[in-house]
């Protein structure tokens, strides 16, 4: 579970990240600020993985707080302003989002966060989903495949099934390429488990899944 911060003073753009964040499982939304110096605070008292970070903020700008800080988080930038990009990634920043944020264009970001994320904990080998209420905690190395129900997700692993309320986008989001590929739009699958596979089908053991020709190269 990874743990997110919001400093954004505009509350709609603030409601929209927060609503993000929530349909994303390994995410956590520990807190919403619209003032650097509340921001600062919860930064002082616990770790926080991710920022997500405004330009514009009272006294001073978002690029000003973040190199104030002697232990930055990740940090995206959520701003209306495009011409900061630059400087942003010389701080080495996760992305720059400019407003209005699509879903689309968060999630690209959230890939973008594991990823950067992977570089500098290797141990990050697992996984979060909700299942009756609770988060299950699900090994990479465990999962086997995971199929589509409409807005959910059965999660077929060597220790047993578990049903989420997911999109296969956001499972996409969740699980490292490789070794997990999409090979139908109903199916995702962990590579290292293949056993066999012809152009139609891929088979993990005994069981058989097909492969979706947009999906086939």
């Amino acid at each position: 579970m990874k743990t997110c911060l919001i400093l954004e003073d505009e509350p709609p753009a603030q409601e929209l990240l927060a609503d993000y964040i929530k349909r994303i499982p390994e995410l956590e939304l520990i807190a919403c600020c619209r003032h650097p110096a509340e921001a600062f605070e919860i930064l002082l008292r616990q770790s926080v993985d991710l920022l997500f970070l405004d330009i514009q903020l009272p006294v001073i700008n978002g690029l000003q707080f973040i190199r104030a800080l002697k232990q930055p988080p990740s940090v995206i930038f959520v701003t209306a302003y495009p011409q900061h990009a630059l400087e942003s990634y010389e701080i080495d920043a996760v992305d720059y989002l400019l407003k209005p944020v699509s879903f689309e264009r968060f999630l690209d970001s959230i890939r973008r966060f594991r990823k950067h994320t992977l570089k500098s904990d290797n141990a990050n080998t697992y996984a979060y989903f909700k299942v009756d209420g609770k988060f299950i905690k699900l090994n990479h190395d465990e999962i086997l495949y995971g199929q589509s129900y409409r807005d959910y997700i059965m999660l077929y692993t060597v220790s047993g099934n578990y049903m989420t309320h997911m999109t296969m986008k956001n499972l996409a989001v969740l699980l490292p390429s490789p070794p997990f590929k999409r090979v139908h739009r109903s199916y995702i699958i962990n590579t290292n488990k293949v056993t066999a596979y012809s152009k139609q089908e891929i088979f993990l053991g005994a069981v058989k899944i097909p492969v979706g020709d947009y999906y086939k190269s």
